[in-house]
């Protein structure tokens, strides 16, 4: 769960900066790494118990990517990579049983990666969809992720730095992971949000 890879579902809304008054395509342009260091993004997720109520959980170890052309904002890329053995609901015996065979495998599949293939601009400023493949549990399938810009700019240490949200829901037997539990937990939500610092 380390490399740089997860998103071009950022990349993409990053377009939408170089269209703001006064602001210099160029400036935007490059490749930005997540703030691993400090810490600010996360890979949150939600999913039924029983339809009684919702569990929520979190990946605590991944790392990533962007690139933003600003010029031709098709080439813009970004890669994920998450160490699964990093997952985190806040019940140790419960993550114990999430990392077995049942689940997550991590064992056998200690990495989940996205890899951005194209990017489709939104109707509204600042949105995208980031489309491209997830590699989890062994099986790789396309989903979209459905983007938005958070802000960008200037930060207090000299670099610059820009925020993406992304929100996309998975069929978890898309996936392999077959464990019956009940109709209503069929899908997971996931929530990414990141920040990139320019390179």
């Amino acid at each position: 769960m380390n490399s740089s890879t997860i998103r071009t579902t950022f990349a993409a809304t990053v377009l939408s900066v170089a269209m703001l008054p006064g602001v210099q395509a160029s400036e935007h342009s490059g490749t930005y790494a997540f703030d691993t260091e400090g810490q600010h993004q996360f890979i949150n997720f939600k999913i039924s118990h029983l339809g009684f109520s919702w569990l929520y959980g979190r990946f605590n170890e991944f790392d990533g990517e962007f690139v933003y052309d600003a010029e031709n904002p098709e080439n813009s890329k970004v890669t994920v990579t998450v160490q699964t053995e990093s997952v985190d609901s806040n019940h140790g015996e419960r993550d114990k049983h999430l990392r077995s065979d049942d689940f997550l495998h991590v064992d056998e599949y200690p990495t989940a990666t996205f890899t951005s293939k194209r990017i489709e601009l939104g109707d509204e400023q600042g949105e995208a969809d980031i489309i491209g493949d997830l590699t989890l549990h062994g099986v790789t399938r396309e989903i979209t992720l459905d983007a938005e810009m958070v802000g960008h700019g200037e930060d207090p240490w000299g670099g610059y730095r820009m925020g993406f949200e992304a929100e996309t829901e998975l069929r978890l037997a898309d996936f392999g992971i077959t464990k019956n539990l009940g109709e209503s937990a069929e899908t997971v939500e996931l929530i990414i949000s990141v920040e990139g610092v320019k390179q």
